[in-house]
């Protein structure tokens, strides 16, 4: 019952791309997808100035490996641990002090959905497809799904779509606000890179962890906190200016 990383791991132009590696549908044997020291580096390394992560080949993501996860459902307590392990995971993902981008291509079901949420920002390929699928099999999103996606569509778009499991196209997610852009297939990584870069190419890292810190902080602290933060840290980048 050994974790199963299924995801790579590479830096370009101080852009960290995680890849899932799992063709043809880059199922997810495992809730934890990438070895978690790599996101830790991210917090870390001052070269690192934002996250993209996508699928290898045709899909995103179809979601959780059904063989696999009927396997580790049978020890309940080690089946538990692991998808805190894998709600960590995509905790520390949404947490990140620099940008991340999911480019999506194909399918982005379950697993797979979730991980696109935890993301700050969703680029979907024009053929992509989104859904969460658990209900068909006599299950519910397990990895912060049904926390999140109220937070994108609204309370009554997100039970609707839990509970159907309806299948959504990219312009549709674009449209109630699953997804933010956009690109045409087979081009949505090297979109979501061309947005990267626009974003914190020439920019300090740390007026981009500042920025982002600060719009994490409102989804995670009380409107006064996180207005007393963001005035601290504008005082802090502002007192460098003389420098």
């Amino acid at each position: 019952m050994g974790r199963q990383t299924i995801s790579t791991f590479k830096v370009r132009d101080s852009i960290a791309i995680i890849t899932i590696d799992n063709p043809p549908q880059n199922m997810l044997p495992d809730p934890v997808f990438i070895d978690p020291e790599l996101i830790k580096r991210c917090f870390a390394d001052d070269k690192i100035k934002g996250i993209v992560i996508a699928g290898k080949g045709r899909h995103f993501s179809a979601g959780a490996d059904m063989e696999r996860l009927r396997f580790l459902a049978l020890d309940e307590n080690r089946f538990m641990a692991r998808l805190r392990d894998g709600k960590e995971l995509l905790d520390s993902i949404e947490a990140l002090p620099i940008p991340s981008i999911a480019a999506i291509e194909g399918a982005c079901f379950g697993g797979g959905l979730e991980i696109a949420l935890a993301c700050h920002i969703r680029v979907c390929a024009r053929n992509a497809i989104l859904a969460f699928p658990e209900v068909n099999h006599g299950l519910m999103p397990g990895m912060g799904g049904t926390v999140r996606l109220p937070g994108f569509i609204g309370y009554g778009k997100a039970l609707e779509a839990v509970l159907s499991g309806d299948i959504i196209g990219a312009e549709r997610a674009l449209e109630i606000g699953l997804a933010d852009h956009l690109a045409p297939a087979k081009e949505t990584l090297d979109f979501s890179l061309q947005l990267m870069k626009k974003m914190v190419a020439d920019r300090p890292i740390e007026v981009i962890r500042s920025i982002v810190h600060s719009l994490n902080n409102s989804r995670t602290m009380a409107a006064s906190e996180a207005m007393e933060e963001e005035t601290r840290m504008f005082c802090r980048l502002a007192g460098k200016l003389n420098g």
